[in-house]
This record gives C-alpha cells, structure tokens and sequence, in this order.
C-alpha cells in the first residue's frame, strides 16, 4: 500500500534542489531533517502554494522555509484502521512508516482512500469550501464512488488539493442525511468506470475524510458493503 523508500534532505538545501530531486525519485514527498529533533515534509503542493503562487524565486529559498510540520510517523507493521485514524485525527495527508524507528516508506491518504473496498454509485450530493471552521457556498456534485475513508466526488467547481471541504448527501436506504468534513486530495481524470461501462462527466476530485465519527464511519461501511457487488458477480 505504502510507496517503499523514503528520500531523505536537510533543510539548508534551495526549492530547486529539492523539486530536481523530487521529481528525478519521483516520490509523494520528501523528508527534511532540520535538526536531529525536527522534522517536516516537502510535498508538490508546498512549492506551488508557498513559492510559485507567491513569485518567489525556487533558488533563493531554503526547503525549511517551506516545509510542512509536524511529520506523523506510524510503525509499518499497524493495521490500515490506525494509519486512518491517525489521519483524520491530526487533518494530515501523508504518514512517514518506519520499521524499527528508521523511516521505510511513505503512505499518503490517496493511498488510503483507494484501499478500502469502493462502491461506484451515483449519489447526489453538496460540496463547498469550509470558511473559518464553517461552511461557505454550497455547489452541486455527485459522489461517484465512496468508502469510509473518503470518495470520488464529481463536481464543475474548481477545488485544490489541500482545500478543507464539507460534502453533505444520503445515502439510500438510510433515512437520516449525512455531513461529512474533507479534504480534497487531486483532481481526477474525468472518464472513469463502473463496471463495464465507462462514462464521462464533469471533472471531479478526491475527498479524503476527516473528523467521521465512529457512527457514521460504520454506517458508510456498512451500505459500501451491502451495495458493492459480490465477489461471484462477473467483472
């Protein structure tokens, strides 16, 4: 599930060093070592937002400039359930897995949304951006799949990975709606597949959710399981 290997730098080095490096190892991240105790996280998302957004020059600037702390560092050898709720507890995208307290490998929470078990559907549904901890503008959107981690939303509004969202829906069969806070993980490929048919709309993005309550996290489960198709249906 993880991506093995972990790229280690310190923190004195210029962005563009780092991004060369990133995109040579072709890495989700990489790990700054600022000192022996602190650590951060050098992502994509941390140069377009904090250098090139910002029309800095990549030259000029240290990586521990930019780097995003704290790191959360999960053992390799813990279930799937604890990576996700140590993500949702501390809103992070990415965990450092170590073995033995030595860093082996990097797990995101793509990673994890695409793990658990998927249910293709087609549920209407509301997203919009969270303003100050409080929902903004609602705009229309469709989940087109969905775990308990999180779901592949359709959408035509413009949302960037790292944007905390709410996506409010229900579920059939389930009387009482749901509103569940997110974060948007990348955009997507608009033509995707459920089962045999492949179907094109609207770009969408990933949700990664955060803060689900242990109720409704076995609800989402529980209907994904019931409404997925079984492992004797042909493919």
């Amino acid at each position: 599930m993880m991506t093995p290997g972990v790229v280690q730098i310190p923190g004195d080095i210029s962005v563009t060093e780092a991004a060369t490096l990133l995109e040579r190892e072709q890495m989700p991240c990489l790990l700054v070592k600022d000192t022996d105790l602190h650590f951060g996280l050098m992502t994509p998302s941390d140069i377009v937002k904090k250098v090139v957004a910002l029309g800095l020059a990549p030259d000029d600037i240290e990586v521990r400039a930019i780097m995003s702390h704290p790191v959360h560092f999960i053992e390799y050898d813990r279930a799937a359930d604890e990576a996700t709720t140590l993500m949702m507890s501390s809103g992070a995208p990415i965990l450092i897995v170590t073995k033995q307290e030595q860093p082996v490998g990097v797990l995101t929470a793509r990673d994890l949304v695409l793990s658990p078990k998927r249910c293709h559907t087609r549920v209407p549904a509301t997203i919009g951006v969270m303003d100050s901890n409080s929902p903004g503008a609602q705009h229309q959107a469709v989940i087109v799949q969905l775990s308990h981690v999180g779901a592949m939303v359709q959408t035509a509004t413009l949302l960037l990975p790292g944007t905390r969202v709410f996506l409010r829906f229900a579920l059939p069969e389930l009387t009482a709606p749901l509103t569940v806070t997110g974060t948007i993980l990348e955009d997507y490929d608009p033509v995707y597949e459920s089962g045999r048919t492949g179907t094109v709309g609207n770009p969408g993005v990933d949700v990664q959710f955060t803060g689900l309550s242990p109720a409704n996290q076995s609800r989402i489960k529980a209907w994904v399981l019931q409404n997925s198709p079984k492992s004797t249906d042909l493919a």
